[in-house]
């Protein structure tokens, strides 16, 4: 794919060429001293997104204005943390399309586009979202959603070099991770695990693009050779009764990755089991690692070293992909060489980041599945909570007490700063439940969903929540937290100006004291926030940068405020004064009608509903939807016309796929009925 470029740049290639060409695993070390870049996803290698930049402190914050925006022309989730390279800015948009900026104007270089086809939209669970680039050696690396990983001139952004990392396209394997590059190589992971896919991490030449070496998360068919020991160990921890290895077994590794450099260790998330119910997956129990762990590798031959398992057996989706922080604490009057986690489950950890020991483990929320953690450093559940028969509330919920977006330390303040949240939810085990089988009301098998449950059943008790957590990883206990209306807020970064910036799901940027969480500054932006903002210096200016654009799981279904308007960067700077854009509103008002439909048909549509749609469209009419529109405030004419998007697939082109080979114009005409006769349902009387 060749570039897009701009009408008008005001850097050269020359000077692109120049400052991206100098970025190796030295010079990404060597910015620690000043923080002037922002060169990795998480700033530096220890992913702490703490800045050394301090001319934006308390006293000012509340001067910064608007330095540009720029349109990324996208309508769906934007999670991408720019990387900043001596001026010059890197950010992705939805379906991973490539925008380099210059970052103290906005002035557009040049857009990437890998192309990915629309109709791989349904091969992912969560939004065709992009968590950002790596830069080394004068190239960009970008991972597609549709799972090549393409290398690009970052200075003309012309391709230099495409590799497929997906090792079987019959499954439904995604990319929406950042890559980062050590040594030489770029590391990337992928998504898949409620298609039925086995998780694997991959590490490719930045030169050529070659393999030079992949290390699998779960094993394999055990009647074949096992890959390596690791994979032999794991499999003493699966039952081989249900052959787990049909159902591809899960653990990938679609997010969280750090790295110490003098320790040589690449470290690692894993994810959920496939299915998800460990009763179906693996029925006679077990760990099955390496489902739910922090692995450290070799980052040079991806050779297991040691592993923390924070979730045996899970059965919950609660993944161990969440960020990773490495920092070294004063714990016990001696100093200790730590990782820090805040996982879906809900627990606060810290591990020994060069022997894989337990530290402590304590809730950053409300959890019933387990009370607390052994100083063997395994849970103690709650026996409920893994019923066969009976629905259980699990709190958290598999949407996680802090997902993919992105926690900071400040070893300033000594606390972590979480997006923590909770979303209700109640698991049943689907007891029609069959690999790769479309089943009316089981969860969206019908787009190849594995999950072995359906949900909410009953009513949840729990009400949703989000707020900024404020943590001290020593005491491990809350200092300060602040409220929210929504769950789903941005990630977080802090700074030596003692500060923590956010962005959040009714759509403000804001900055808070960081030693006591007051508000300090707030400014409004075009829409929810999810994404991670990050903050760099140019000629003697410190800038902060946040990427603005509603979407991912819950964002899909949900959102907090009815400003929509598309994928946005914006950068502010102190005196600036540019005058903020517009916010586009949402048009979806009124619950649709006039539809005609037979009322006996509404049961057989909400089956078909449950298993095709539920998780892109949320319930119909119970709210004006996220991201995707939700169909109870459809115009009449779309359902109208509903043959024409599920079956005939006018909408491919954008993330709507075609279900002509699952569904019947019964089916749709069922479809229509649940929508029309639930939106009916909720007018007014």
């Amino acid at each position: 794919m060749a570039a897009t470029p701009a009408l008008a740049q005001t850097i050269t290639e020359d000077e692109v060429r120049a400052a991206v060409g100098a970025i190796d695993t030295e010079a990404i070390i060597a910015n620690d001293a000043h923080d002037r870049n922002w060169l990795n996803y998480g700033l530096n290698y220890a992913e702490t997104r703490y800045s050394q930049l301090d001319a934006i402190d308390t006293e000012n914050v509340g001067e910064l204005g608007l330095q540009w925006s720029y349109s990324l022309n996208s309508d769906r989730g934007v999670q991408s943390t720019p990387i900043v390279v001596d001026g010059v800015m890197y950010v992705t948009a939805s379906w991973s399309i490539v925008h380099a900026l210059d970052a103290v104007t906005g002035e557009p270089l040049w857009v990437y586009d890998p192309e990915v086809p629309g109709d791989f939209g349904k091969r992912g669970c969560c939004d065709v979202v992009n968590r950002g680039v790596a830069v080394y050696d004068g190239k960009v690396y970008v991972g597609a959603f549709d799972g090549y990983l393409h290398a690009i001139d970052a200075a003309s952004g012309e391709r230099v070099w495409r590799v497929d990392t997906i090792e079987n396209r019959d499954m439904s394997y995604t990319i929406t991770g950042a890559p980062r590059v050590i040594n030489g190589k770029v590391i990337i992971g992928n998504g898949g695990a409620e298609f039925g896919v086995r998780g694997y991490i991959t590490a490719y030449d930045t030169e050529t693009g070659e393999e030079n070496w992949r290390w699998y998360t779960v094993p394999g068919d055990p009647s074949e050779p096992f890959e390596n020991e690791a994979m032999e160990m794991a499999a003493e921890t699966w039952d081989p009764s249900a052959n787990y290895w049909e159902a591809g077994g899960g653990g990938t590794v679609w997010d969280a990755m750090a790295y110490d450099p003098d320790l040589n260790l690449l470290y690692i998330g894993t994810g959920n089991g496939s299915p998800w119910n460990q009763h179906l997956r693996s029925p006679a129990g077990g760990d099955n690692l390496f489902l739910a762990s922090i692995v450290a590798l070799n980052p040079d031959t991806g050779e297991y070293v040691w592993h923390y398992q924070n979730t045996p057996g899970d059965t919950w989706d609660y993944t161990s992909t969440q960020h990773i922080i490495l920092a070294d604490l004063e714990i016990g009057g001696e100093t200790r060489q730590v990782l820090m986690q805040a996982p879906k489950n809900g627990f606060f950890y810290v591990i020994d980041r060069v022997t894989g020991e337990f530290i402590s483990a304590e809730p950053f929320v409300e959890t019933t599945w387990a009370t607390a953690y052994g100083e063997d450093g395994r849970p103690i559940e709650n026996p409920a909570a893994r019923s066969k028969d009976e629905p259980f509330e699990t709190v958290p919920s598999a949407y996680g007490a802090h997902n993919w977006h992105p926690m900071s330390y400040n070893p300033d303040t000594g606390l972590v700063y979480i997006p923590a949240q909770g979303v209700p939810l109640v698991q049943a085990t689907d007891p029609n439940w069959e690999l790769n089988s479309h089943r009316p009301m089981s969860t969206m098998s019908g787009v190849g969903w594995n999950l072995g449950y359906l949900f909410n059943v009953v009513a949840p008790e729990a009400t949703p929540f989000g707020h900024l957590l404020a943590w001290d990883p020593v005491e491990q206990r809350e200092v300060w937290r602040a409220e929210y209306v929504s769950p789903w807020n941005g990630g977080t970064l802090t700074t030596a100006g003692n500060l923590v910036f956010q962005g959040t799901a009714d759509g403000r940027f804001i900055a808070y004291n960081a030693t006591d969480g007051a508000l300090l500054w707030q400014v409004p932006v075009t829409s929810g926030v999810v994404a991670a903002p990050n903050t760099w210096e140019h000629e003697g200016e410190q800038y902060v940068t946040i990427a603005v654009g509603w979407g991912g799981v819950y964002g899909l279904m949900q959102r907090a405020t009815d400003r929509v308007g598309a994928g946005r960067v914006f950068t502010f700077r102190v005196g600036a004064d540019a005058q903020m854009p517009e916010a586009e509103m949402s048009m979806r008002t009124e619950l649709v009608s006039g539809v005609p439909y037979d009322p006996e048909h509404i049961s057989a549509g909400l089956a078909t509903y449950v298993s095709n749609c539920l998780f892109c469209h949320g319930v119909p009419g119970v709210n004006n939807g996220g991201a995707i529109p939700n169909l109870g405030y459809s115009d009449a004419g779309t359902l109208m016309d509903a043959e024409a998007w599920v079956l005939e697939g006018i909408g491919v082109d954008r993330g709507m796929p075609s279900f002509a080979d699952k569904l019947t114009a019964e089916d749709v005409a069922n479809l229509v009925a649940f929508i029309q006769g639930t939106a009916d349902s909720l007018q007014p009387q």
